[in-house]
């Protein structure tokens, strides 16, 4: 009997983010894992994973200088799976808003919406938190209804604004609160999906997450 290959997943480097941890986690959860901003082995790879922490325009400068938008964009277009990881989602959707001038930086634009800064007393919202995800949703299959996932951010998506066309399956939004601050947690939307919160730092509830992600490979 033939062994089947581990899912092969390009785990995008472009100065952002936590990739020792989140290749660890991979690995863990079963791919083999490539670190690399190389176009031929992001698109060639079963899964790409875009990580990020920290300032949403300091994440798309380092994407735009490796050709990151444009890789995700093409790899979309042709079905194959991406997944995004706390700041590595907030730059799917068209714009974020940080500091007092109110325009912000233009993102991915893989998603309409603007990722602006969560209204509550005590930011970042940092630690472990509960999440409302749809019954069918794929991203958390197995999970507890009291699962906890760990969050490190201060911004969020608010509000979901994807229309469908009634041909195409509605995207599964998953939430989130924070005090009294309701925000999109993780989007599972055909071939994209995303998180708000850090798998690779979310014990078995993570990894379990990642193992579905790879399942979908």
């Amino acid at each position: 009997m033939v062994e089947k290959a581990s899912p092969t997943v390009a785990l995008l480097d472009y100065g952002s983010g936590n990739l020792r941890s989140a290749q660890r986690a991979l690995e863990h959860a079963g791919a083999d894992v490539t670190v690399t901003a190389d176009p031929d082995t992001v698109l060639g790879a079963d899964g790409l994973l875009v990580p990020g922490v920290g300032n949403f325009a300091a994440c798309m400068t380092g994407l735009r200088a490796v050709h990151g938008p444009r890789m995700i964009g093409e790899r979309l277009a042709g079905g194959r799976p991406v997944l995004g990881i706390c700041v590595g989602m907030q730059v799917l959707f068209d714009r974020g808003v940080e500091g007092s001038d109110g325009v912000g930086t233009e993102g991915c634009g893989e998603w309409p919406g603007t990722v602006t800064r969560l209204e509550a007393s005590v930011l970042p919202h940092m630690g472990w938190n509960t999440v409302d995800a749809p019954q069918d949703s794929r991203m958390f299959a197995g999970a507890a209804d009291d699962e906890r996932y760990y969050f490190v951010h201060s911004y969020g998506v608010r509000s979901w604004d994807l229309e469908t066309d009634g041909h195409t399956a509605a995207p599964a939004v998953t939430w989130a609160t924070h005090e009294d601050c309701r925000f999109v947690a993780a989007v599972e939307n055909g071939p994209l999906w995303a998180t708000q919160f850090h798998p690779e730092k979310s014990g078995e509830a993570g990894a379990r997450l990642l193992r579905n992600w790879l399942a979908t490979l």
